[in-house]
């Protein structure tokens, strides 16, 4: 027997303990949950295998300068003699060459020329791309056209001059230019390569020249260049709008070298901005951005303008263009790092559909509210699943960590552990968060499944094509970043990208990935991350648990929106207040039968005892459903009272719809009464309903049991919610089991979901009754058994109702006259009568019932005989010679019916004949056709 409720800590103890049961059960589940990431880490391995083998080709190259007699390689060496303009970025650089700086000239057909849709006429006709004769075009503009002229006749020299003693100084003094695509490194000059020409440019080109270059390997061309003016940076932007790469016919691609706007520049002044082509800026995906070809156009610019200022004797030579030294590097590609953000967003966000639906689970098959009917308080339910999940939760990350670590993936091993550590705390806690508030809007396993899985997959993929691009472009706001990081999902893809980030750098260069010293880094989101998650964690989990009391219906009763605010209110009996005990008139007293008035003044003289005995007082309790859809208010519970003393057995018969399981879900917290007051063990139904779960055990209509835990396990868990440890927690686990015939061929041992209906409602029973509770509802608990199990169970119901008052549900005559001590049959939310079963039986049946066979030709003689000894006898039944009759037993006797019928045997053919008693059936039935009757008239 229990000693008191159960505490908190013994709660939350037997909860945890079923929770870790029920995960251990589950371990397939676990396994399919943990190889996830398992094998998504394989395939990026293998994924980066794959791409590692294909970087190998851009290795610095090497060439075998020795060979053996055999012609094996016994020398080989490697440097940027040996590599191609691919390879030269990994070789070592000790001094790194130095490369004229170049202008990006476009190729000969893309040169801007007069065209249907790009109609300057200053610039040449198309059909100069024929011959490859197309000029390279600047245009300029300013406020000042004629020092704007000045300076634009300085930028481009007349002549090409090379010294062949310092051929670098007498470039510099020239204007070069490639329409290669610039490299990612100036280690190697693309545009020296043999495959593309080099072409110098000159404002104009004297007739039959030629150059030659002793640096250059590919052939040299000159060039001119042809400058001319805008009329305002407008119009410039205009023209190189329209010569954009907009197609792939070469008549819609008219490219301009650069373009010069002096503004307000003159003597004393220098201001220009100057248009370059970002068409060679390469800064697809994670790719370091292309080198542009920029630096020549400022140098012309600047050295014009210094020449204007001291004359055509002074330059601003610009010599070369060089990398910084470097040791041999191989060419790395983090490709697991490349694809983090997408990828690891959804192995991390695969957690929330599981929380979400294994808490709307609970909420939909009604667990929770057994749980919580058997004692479970909403405090220790809601810590230890929180607790639960988080623990799952981490180890899931611990895992997935830990495995992509083990097998080298850069974005585990590089970025410091303690700060993935406190991002993966914060965010799992803010999804568990999420998952509870998320669950109490969903009612459905399936519903709330599928949306899990479309945010965890739409998440992902709205961060990749949709979130990242806003992160990368610099201009947008950063306000409106923040506000779209509130979205948690963002806010994981945000940490996931920098990570990966920080680990594709740091691979690359050698080097680190993410240090705490680099949140304070103006480019680095991680700490608003932080920030914007932990604040959210707070906020989410304080709306969920608010959520949770005020709307969720799993839960029980829902409290007001501000019971917050009554928390400190002193909560008082209305059997310590007589004055409470009657809030409203009585409207149905007149109508009600004596038995039932006589139950109504029973309950009025009890609330007005300071003290009861009886377990159970209820007084004018009443519900009433709204009207839905034009329909009109449906009153389920019509002002019952009932007082119930400890020690009995009370049965409710009805039929379908009388309103029998309204009025127990009011009493076991599934909706709150209308109106009405109801007392158990002295304790208000509507306010303190937790005190009165911990002293009540429930039955339901259907079976609230988890498949995969067993018999045992399910009354270990909830005899420790009903305060019962140690020896004698097993004894009365093991005395349950043997009352329902459970222990033997260890069927207790065996999960309930592999259970037949009958035994999972012996188990049923067998819950309702353990620890003890002074309160028992049973919803028709025989409902399914077999005749041998349902006497079995009727005597394990008739040992327990000792010192315990029980409410049965039944459409069982037999079972209701072996168990309860008193009947109510309620019709149409009412009792209708009140009493034992042979008060009932002597009320209600005051008559016999007659029946006999003959053949159908004597069925005339069986009326005939029938009216002699009872002129108001009433014929119930007649077909194929069967009659049945209603002999009201104050008008006949026995003796004289045995008389009559042996009289008749001489007459005519009897086949077979009986005289009974009315049944406790029979009253129900006319009780009930009566009742209707009654409230169909107008």
């Amino acid at each position: 027997m229990a000693d008191g409720p159960a505490s908190f800590w013994t709660q939350a103890n037997a909860l945890l303990r079923k929770n870790l049961t029920f995960q251990k059960r589950n371990l397939r589940t676990n396994i399919r949950l943990i190889a996830f990431p398992v094998v998504l880490c394989l395939l990026l391995v293998m994924l980066q295998a794959v791409v590692n083998s294909l970087l190998k080709d851009n290795d610095c190259g090497c060439q075998c300068v020795e060979r053996t007699a055999n012609g094996k390689c016994a020398k080989e060496e490697c440097g940027l003699q040996y590599s191609t303009a691919d390879q030269a970025g990994s070789c070592s650089f000790p001094n790194p060459p130095e490369w004229p700086p170049l202008l990006q000239v476009p190729a000969p057909q893309y040169r801007a020329v007069s065209t249907d849709f790009y109609s300057s006429v200053d610039l040449p006709n198309e059909s100069c791309r024929k011959s490859g004769s197309c000029p390279v075009t600047f245009l300029f503009t300013g406020n000042n056209h004629s020092f704007a002229d000045s300076l634009v006749g300085s930028m481009i020299p007349n002549s090409f001059s090379l010294n062949s003693s310092d051929i670098l100084e007498s470039l510099a003094d020239d204007v070069l230019g490639s329409a290669s695509w610039p490299g990612y490194v100036n280690y190697q000059e693309t545009a020296f390569s043999p495959e593309y020409p080099l072409y110098y440019v000159q404002s104009k080109c004297p007739a039959n020249s030629s150059l030659s270059i002793a640096i250059s390997v590919g052939s040299t061309e000159e060039q001119k260049g042809l400058n001319l003016w805008r009329n305002s940076s407008s119009e410039i932007n205009d023209e190189l709008y329209k010569g954009y790469r907009k197609g792939n016919a070469e008549k819609k691609i008219n490219e301009i070298v650069a373009a010069f706007d002096f503004l307000n520049s003159n003597q004393n002044n220098f201001n220009v901005t100057i248009w370059y082509n970002s068409t060679y800026k390469n800064d697809t995906g994670n790719q370091p951005l292309s080198l542009l070809r920029i630096p020549r156009s400022v140098n012309m610019a600047s050295s014009a303008f210094l020449q204007y200022l001291m004359g055509p004797t002074t330059k601003m030579l610009f010599e070369f263009v060089k990398e910084m030294p470097k040791p041999e590097t191989r060419v790395r590609l983090d490709f697991a790092s490349l694809l983090g953000g997408l990828f690891y967003t959804w192995v991390i966000l695969q957690l929330f559909p599981v929380i979400l639906k294994s808490v709307v689970y609970e909420k939909q098959q009604n667990l929770r509210i057994m749980m919580k009917m058997h004692g479970l308080g909403d405090g220790p339910y809601l810590m230890i699943s929180y607790a639960y999940f988080l623990l799952i939760s981490a180890v899931y990350m611990i895992c997935f960590v830990v495995f992509g670590s083990l097998i080298g993936l850069k974005f585990f091993t590089l970025n410091d552990y303690s700060i993935q550590a406190v991002f993966y705390f914060i965010y799992i806690n803010l999804q568990i968060s999420v998952a509870f508030l998320a669950a109490a809007f969903f009612s459905n396993v399936k519903t709330a499944t599928v949306v899990g899985y479309i945010l965890v997959f739409g998440s992902g993929l709205l961060g990749g094509f949709l979130f990242q691009p806003f992160v990368e472009d610099e201009s947008f706001p950063r306000n409106w970043l923040i506000v779209m990081e509130l979205y948690p999902g963002f806010s994981l893809y945000r940490g996931l990208y920098e990570f990966s980030q920080y680990a594709f750098q740091g691979d690359y260069m050698g080097d680190h990935g993410m240090r705490w010293k680099d949140l304070s880094d103006s480019t680095n989101g991680m700490k608003e991350i932080l920030i914007i998650m932990l604040a959210e964690w707070i906020v989410v989990l304080l709306v969920a648990l608010y959520v949770d009391q005020v709307l969720s219906p799993g839960s029980g009763i829902t409290k007001s929106p501000l019971f917050f605010l009554k928390t400190f209110k002193k909560k008082t009996s209305s059997f310590q207040n007589p004055s409470l005990g009657r809030q409203e008139s009585k409207v149905f007293v007149e109508m009600d039968k004596e038995d039932v008035a006589q139950e109504r003044e029973k309950v009025e003289q009890l609330l007005l005892e300071p003290n009861t005995s009886h377990a159970i007082v209820c007084d004018n309790l009443k519900k009433v459903y709204p009207g839905k859809d034009g329909n009109p208010e449906k009153f389920a519970v019509k002002g019952l009272s009932l007082a119930l003393p400890r020690g009995e057995c009370f049965g409710m018969l009805g039929p379908n719809g009388a309103g029998k399981t309204s009025f127990i879900s009011m009493m076991i917290g599934l909706t709150k009464p209308t109106s009405g007051i109801a007392f158990v063990e002295g304790l208000d139904i509507r306010t303190q309903m937790d005190r009165i779960y911990t002293s009540m055990g429930v039955c339901p209509q259907h079976d609230l049991l988890w498949e995969t835990l067993t018999g045992r396990e399910h009354l270990l868990f909830y005899g420790r919610l009903k305060n019962l440890k140690g020896p004698a927690l097993t004894q009365a686990v093991e005395e349950s089991l043997k009352s329902v015939n459970l222990f033997n061929g260890g069927v207790g041992d065996k999960q309930a979901g592999k259970y037949s209906g009958g035994m999972k409602r012996r188990l049923s029973v067998a819950i309702s009754l353990i620890g003890d509770p002074k309160v028992v509802y049973m919803d028709e608990p025989s409902t399914g058994l077999d005749p041998a199990s349902r006497n079995n169970l009727w005597n394990v119901v008739k040992h327990a109702k000792q010192n315990r008052a029980i409410i049965l549900t039944t459409h069982s005559m037999e079972e209701a006259e072996v168990l309860c001590d008193r009947l109510g049959i309620f019709v149409d939310g009412s009792f209708q009568c009140i009493g034992n079963p042979k008060e009932l039986k002597g009320r209600y049946g005051g008559s016999y019932v007659f029946t006999m066979t003959t053949s159908a030709s004597n069925e005339e003689d069986v009326v005939n005989l029938v009216k002699n000894l009872s002129p108001s006898a009433n014929k119930i039944y007649q077909i194929s010679g069967t009659l049945k009759f209603e002999l009201p037993k104050n008008e006949v006797r026995i003796a004289d019916v045995f008389h009559a019928v042996e009289n008749a045997k001489s007459r005519f053919t009897v086949q077979a004949w009986g005289l009974a008693d009315t049944t406790l059936e029979d009253v129900f039935i006319r009780v009930a056709r009566g009742a209707q009757a009654f409230n169909v008239l107008p």
